[in-house]
């Protein structure tokens, strides 16, 4: 299973609003033993927004999207997604029944259009302030404001991806190798992810400031049993080689 990240909106391509969503949802999967596969980013532009969402939904793979769901004409989001999928938008009555019970007698038109999603659709819950967020063919839509959008996440995961948790069973090791640049190491690298289909390797290396030593971080993330196997057969090598190596804490 992929998971895949769609953040949205022309403020954070402008530069006006940094944003927060990646690294957020990189940690969320990560204390569940899953990783983030790819992310994108993309702004309100509707023809741009619905070619987009039409070639993540053609994936199969979980997406979170993050940003253009509120009232605003500038949203476009909903409406996009629609069109991605050819389906028509419709007020959602679970999610109207949240809307009204949040906004009582001060309910607008303009309020309940942020429970238009396409027919289909189902509601993700607003722990924040009750305005759902909605799901369809694997991808969950949230608003842009961090405080709602991440406990939102943490609901899907928890509720509708638990069985993918394997957050036990998964670890990232890596040593450090001093003085040694990425070429001299290939053939090693290739060796190991060869031999350890079921993990993956990663390379790190870091440009060195003038005085301080040049360094490459090298490491395994996987199964606990096989990434140790892995780190072993590295740290075996890199010895043999002559490398100085120090684990990484």
């Amino acid at each position: 299973m992929n998971f895949g990240a769609l953040i949205i909106g022309d403020e954070i391509l402008s530069g006006r609003r940094s944003d927060k969503h990646l690294a957020r949802l990189i940690e969320l999967l990560g204390a569940r033993g899953l990783k983030l596969s790819w992310a994108r980013y993309v702004g309100d532009d509707f023809a741009r927004l619905t070619d987009t969402l039409r070639q993540t939904f053609a994936t199969g793979d979980v997406v979170f999207s993050f940003g253009g769901i509120g009232a605003t004409p500038d949203d476009r989001t909903r409406e996009a997604a629609g069109a991605a999928l050819g389906l028509e938008l419709a007020l959602h009555p679970e999610a109207e029944a949240e809307i009204r019970a949040r906004f009582g007698a001060e309910i607008t038109p303009e309020r309940l259009q942020m429970g238009v999603y396409p027919a289909g659709s189902e509601i993700i819950p607003n722990s924040f302030n009750r305005i759902p967020g909605f799901s369809i063919r694997q991808h969950y839509f949230t608003p842009g404001f961090p405080v709602m959008a991440w406990p939102m996440v943490e609901w899907v995961l928890d509720t509708k991806y638990a069985h993918l948790h394997h957050a036990e069973d998964y670890v990232e090791q890596a040593v450090t190798v001093w003085d040694a640049y990425e070429g001299q190491l290939i053939g090693l690298m290739r060796q190991v992810t060869a031999d350890f289909p079921d993990t993956t390797l990663f390379s790190l290396p870091t440009i060195a400031a003038e005085g301080q030593r040049r360094s490459l971080e090298l490491g395994m993330k996987g199964p606990v049993a096989r990434v140790a196997a892995a780190m072993a057969v590295i740290r075996a090598e890199l010895s043999t080689r002559g490398l100085e190596w120090e684990d990484k804490a």
